[in-house]
């Protein structure tokens, strides 16, 4: 198989994608949301971690398009944006769950 040189450009966007992967709060948000959509209060619950840091998480994954955002009343729900980012995600469980 021939290497596939990717340019800065392309590398630096890869990069901030796996970046997201980086943070163990990050990566459990991240597992709470595949499949289903959710407010900040349920993954501060689930993750263990307050709703101010839930938050902040949250705003670097939208700020990354791994994360959407839909507002109901004053509650906002989130969902994981793409099924790339899901397979993505699963592959990286399957790969430490294989060891």
């Amino acid at each position: 198989m021939k290497s596939l040189i990717l340019d800065e450009h392309t590398a630096a966007h890869i990069a901030e994608l796996f970046s997201a992967f980086s943070d163990t709060s990050r990566v459990r948000i991240l597992s709470a949301l595949v499949g289903q959509e959710l407010n900040v209060s349920t993954l501060a619950e689930l993750v263990g971690v307050t709703d101010s840091a839930i938050s902040h998480h949250l705003r670097s994954l939208r700020q990354m398009h791994i994360v959407k955002s839909r507002r109901d009343g004053k509650e906002v729900f989130y969902r994981i944006d793409d099924e790339h980012i899901i397979a993505l995600f699963q592959q990286g469980v399957k790969h430490v769950q294989d060891g």
